[in-house]
């Protein structure tokens, strides 16, 4: 049994496919399925239905597959204990960050960090919460930036900073004349959400809970994105709650429709994650040092409280 036979192994469970898992391998398919086979033969069971279309996992094979990457990460954790112990800090690093942080983040540390750290070779994918933490959990991320906490055994947390809601309350609307917020003020009747599947979504459903006991079942409407929130808002469809880097670059126009809440601002807490393994722990205090001195400068709220993202 060798780590090569393992990898090979986790890249047909995760592709379902000879074929593809040996294009991600970059072998040749008879070289992945004959060491798969030896694999086989040395335990002297089978690992993959193959006459099942998609490939599936046998029994046994799942708990192979689980195993297998426990070994495989363990592994990976040498070669990760040698770049600590050099202060190397560079390699593959792979960054899953949710659809409500991408677009305001990313372009505030991305040029920053690749100029610092030149020998790191960053794969940002944009992935909801619930697929971020699947990847983690499987091995095809190595950290990720969300809305937390996500309270979960297998997953650690690094808040990076803590972003305030802001509302954005369009003209003829009942808080219009308020020039602050209060929490209590806020109807979820009359709230554009984003979709479901959005944790930015949960924590304003749960925002309207604590502080009003209502439930999330009276929606009018719901969208994919924050910018297509506000342009339903201007049609007099409802307010909205924003991020506050959103609030950044809205322009004159838009920004006599922001509201911000009386302190302590409701926010949320936004974290690097990453497994509990801790590996490629190099990179991933890197970007937390870059992220954290580039936003602290932009969100200037101090007096704030959290709301969590998960459902009360």
């Amino acid at each position: 049994m060798t780590i090569t036979q393992l990898k090979y192994a986790l890249a047909i469970a995760e592709h379902q496919n000879f074929t593809k898992a040996a294009e991600k391998c970059f072998v040749t398919q008879p070289t992945l399925s004959t060491q798969i086979q030896k694999l086989e033969d040395e335990l002297d069971i089978v690992i993959f239905d193959r006459g099942k279309k998609p490939i599936e996992l046998t029994e046994v094979g799942r708990k192979i597959v689980y195993q297998a990457r426990n070994i495989v990460n363990e592994a990976d954790r040498i070669q990760d204990i040698v770049d600590q112990q050099k202060g190397f800090i560079g390699g593959e690093f792979r960054l899953g960050i949710i659809p409500t942080i991408m677009p305001t983040l990313l372009p505030m540390f991305l040029n920053n960090f690749i100029k610092k750290y030149p020998k790191v070779k960053l794969k940002i994918e944009e992935l909801t919460t619930e697929e971020i933490m699947t990847r983690i959990n499987e091995g095809h991320l190595d950290a990720a930036i969300a809305a937390t906490p996500l309270e979960s055994d297998n997953i650690k947390e690094r808040p990076l900073y803590y972003e305030p809601f802001v509302a954005y309350v369009p003209q003829n609307h009942r808080l219009r004349d308020n020039h602050t917020i209060q929490v209590s003020d806020l109807d979820i009747e009359d709230m554009l959400l984003l979709e479901d599947g959005h944790c930015f979504r949960d924590g304003v459903i749960n925002l309207c809970k604590t502080f009003k006991g209502q439930d999330d079942e009276k929606f009018q409407l719901e969208s994919g994105s924050i910018e297509t929130l506000i342009k339903l808002s201007d049609e007099g469809l409802g307010m909205t709650l924003l991020p506050y880097l959103h609030t950044l670059d809205v322009s004159d126009k838009l920004n006599k429709n922001l509201r911000h809440f009386t302190e302590p601002s409701p926010a949320r807490e936004v974290s690097i994650i990453y497994h509990k393994s801790e590996l490629k722990m190099q990179i991933i205090n890197a970007m937390h040092d870059v992220i954290s001195g580039v936003v602290r400068g932009a969100i200037a709220f101090q007096n704030v409280e959290i709301i969590s993202p998960l459902s009360k």
